[in-house]
Parts: structure tokens; sequence; C-alpha cells
């Protein structure tokens, strides 16, 4: 069974696109099908998987838009292991285009459904705001990983974030439900930190994830050089910490089967 994660957060900076490129590599690392679909006009996914988002000839707009196939469309990620449905700027033209077009939620859902029995993961790396984009997102997608960090304005930006989820599972996509809560760019010794990371637990119980990903210097670096945290440095603590979320996302599998 084949399961389609968006990874979202209507704040930026959160680490989105960090975790959406490295779990993808992680998983691919355990021999698991993975697709990268990268719905962030900025590119940042395709650029951090080793495809230059200049260069793209076809990108994400061109399957949104009915121009082309999926499958015409896909690339490899050769050090991730993984593979890409690339985007770029272009998306800005996809997020006002579609607007006019009838069934414009469910464009990526339908694209999605041509390819993904092919996968045993497709993750969806989205934008910093709730769009067309995002939506599609949401609309195509099972469950929703939230990557969040542990300061002050997180819990108000979280709140936001699920009345959302709720609108999209209301009208659009009853399916959809939280996959997980990931404490991102986390680093103990901030009393802030441990004490929202705490009210996470209180409030999300089991749906916040056990691993944590720390504040680290190597996994800031790996994306200028477009490679996962895994081909850049397999040792440093932020790729170790992707491994174990892949780990705990591989376990959770198993005891839900």
């Amino acid at each position: 069974m084949t399961k389609v994660i968006a990874i979202a957060n209507q704040k930026g900076g959160v680490g989105k696109t960090t975790t959406s490129v490295n779990i993808a590599a992680s998983l691919a690392a355990t021999k698991r099908r993975v697709l990268l679909i990268d719905m962030d006009p900025q590119g940042n996914a395709t650029m951090g998987s080793g495809i230059n988002k200049m260069d793209l000839e076809l990108s994400a707009f061109d399957v949104l838009m009915g121009e082309k196939p999926i499958t015409e469309v896909l690339t490899k990620s050769i050090d991730g292991g993984y593979d890409l449905l690339p985007g770029n700027a272009d998306l800005i033209g996809a997020e006002v285009g579609l607007l006019d077009e009838l069934a414009r939620e469910i464009r990526l859902r339908n694209a999605v459904d041509e390819i993904k029995g092919n996968y045993d993961f497709i993750f969806i790396d989205c934008p910093p705001s709730l769009n067309m984009l995002t939506v599609n997102a949401l609309v195509a997608a099972s469950s929703v990983i939230i990557p969040m960090q542990c300061e002050y304005y997180a819990l108000e930006g979280l709140s936001a974030l699920l009345e959302s989820i709720d609108k999209i599972r209301k009208y659009l996509n009853p399916d959809l439900k939280i996959e997980g809560l990931l404490r991102t760019m986390y680093d103990p010794r901030n009393n802030l930190a441990i004490q929202v990371s705490t009210q996470l637990l209180e409030h999300f119980g089991e749906k916040v994830y056990r691993t944590i990903i720390p504040r680290n210097v190597r996994l800031a670096e790996a994306p200028s050089h477009g490679l996962p945290v895994i081909k850049y440095d397999k040792s440093s603590r932020g790729a170790l910490a992707y491994l174990a979320l892949a780990g705990e996302m591989l376990r959770r599998e198993s005891a839900a089967a």
C-alpha cells in the first residue's frame, strides 16, 4: 500500500524541505521505492536532490496544467536514490493558472494516481502557505507530516495549519490524517525548546515522533552540494537523526499493518 505524505507547515523556515529530501533519501537507503514531489516554486527540494532547477525543460507545472503526463516529467535523484517530480518558479504560474481551471484541487491527485503503484512512499514538499499548490498536495496525500521548531510562535502556526487540514478533510479529502509531528532544529540547551516540546507531547501524544532532528551544521551544508545529508556526511548527527526517523516510520507502518 503506497503512502502519500505531504510535508507541510504554513510557517517558513521550519525544515520542510530538509525533511522532504532527507526522509526520501533515508527510506530509499532501506531499499524502499520513493518518489519526492517538489510543489514549492522555490525549487529547493529539486536543488537539494542534485537537479538544477534552472535547467529544467519540464516540471510539476506541466503536470498540474495538464500539458504533460507525470511519467514524462519524472527524473531521478542519483545521489538520493529516489525519483523526483521537480519544481521551479514556473509553479507560480500554475498557482495563478489553476484558478480558472475545472477540478483544480485534484490535478496532483489524478497525476499521482497514475503512478503511485510504483512506489512505497511518495512525499510532497509543500510551499510555506495555504495556496492552490498546497491544497493540491493535501488533496493528493493520505497524511501529513508537520515539521516544526520548538519555539514561541510554533504552536500558533500549528493551530492555523490544523484548521486548514480540517477544512481540506471536510470538503475535499475525507481520508486525510496527521501522520506525525516532527521536532526540527532542536537545541536541548534552550529552555523554551524543552517547554514547547513538552507541550506538543501533552497535546498530541503518540502523533509526535520520538525522533528529534537536531540543529546540525552538516545538515545545513548538504543542500548547497545538492546532496542529502546521508550522502554528504553519513556519520553526522543530522544524518543519523533522519535514518532514525525512517526507522521509526517503518516500525509504525509494521505496527499498523
